[in-house]
């Protein structure tokens, strides 16, 4: 058997909204939850992905951004920047960036709405790993992209050595056991919060979460119990947390979170079109998780 690749990271990986304020990227709000995610605990933060609102980043905000995260946590998490696109030479130019300025990996979704076969999504995977040295984790999430990394497809891709990882967001339990198969070349992380428990019971080494933004104690712990073998009581820790889950999913991520996160004080809850502000009824959802967990 071969032996399981080095993760990147283990445990929470907390995909961080991108704060805004009157349209520009809020550094200020920006430091202060990095700051919150170490005091946190959190393993590693990333930085750039769907829930950062990289889609609506130009290139020069994408890259400033990049270059103040890994200078702001210096070394005291791992960080993780989003480097996925639907275009392999522009994901080829974000990728390269990302490793001239010492990330510790890139998260590359699979291309959208180009659709590529089989054959084209591999050799787009390929072409960064060949020309990069940044560890890679790939990112299956068929209800954005519209695309499904096979299995065949995903045993190909886990031979290359620069291909660390597999950020999964489908609800296919079928999936999911059989991506146990992968447990020793390519490490699985939970894509969907509401799956910690079952993808690290089938061998998964951690989540790459967005309700972490709120509570990176409590997905850390989660996280800590399932890999030390305490099921019981992680089992306690995700259906605790599984109600704000669900609220913070009512509507596309990340407009419930920043709700959720401006509710605390901690950013503005300004998004970017085409996202827009969520309706009374999530704002209710949330508020009554918020109140449940003691956050408000």
């Amino acid at each position: 058997m071969k032996n399981l690749k080095k993760p990147i990271f283990k445990g929470v990986g907390t995909a961080l909204v991108t704060p805004f304020l009157n349209g520009e990227v809020d550094y200020a709000a920006f430091d202060r939850l990095i700051e919150e995610q170490i005091r946190g605990g959190a393993d590693a933060v990333i930085v750039g992905g769907t829930t950062g609102e990289a889609a609506t980043l130009a290139q020069a905000e994408r890259y400033a951004l990049y270059e103040h995260a890994v200078r702001v946590v210096d070394g005291r998490t791992k960080v993780i920047l989003g480097t996925g696109t639907n275009d392999t030479r522009a994901c080829l130019s974000h990728t390269k960036f990302a490793q001239s300025i010492g990330a510790d990996g890139a998260l590359v979704v699979t291309p959208y709405y180009n659709k590529g076969t089989e054959e084209g999504n591999f050799k787009h995977y390929m072409s960064i790993a060949d020309s990069t040295d940044i560890p890679i984790i790939l990112y299956n999430v068929p209800s954005r992209t519209g695309v499904n990394l096979g299995l065949h497809l995903l045993e190909r891709l886990a031979e290359h050595p620069r291909i660390v990882g597999l950020k999964e967001a489908s609800d296919s339990t079928d999936r999911l056991v059989s991506l146990s198969e992968f447990r020793n070349t390519l490490p699985i992380y939970a894509g969907n919060d509401s799956q910690i428990f079952p993808v690290i019971s089938l061998g998964g080494v951690g989540v790459i979460s967005v309700v972490s933004n709120i509570v990176p104690d409590e997905v850390g712990r989660l996280c800590a119990l399932m890999l030390s073998g305490e099921a019981e009581e992680a089992l306690d820790v995700q259906l605790r947390l599984l109600p704000l889950i669900r609220a913070l999913f009512l509507e596309t991520n990340p407009a419930p979170i920043k709700y959720a996160m401006a509710k605390l004080g901690r950013i503005s809850p300004e998004l970017r079109l085409p996202l827009a502000e969520v309706r009374d009824s999530t704002k209710q959802a949330v508020d009554r998780e918020l109140s449940r967990l003691g956050k408000i």
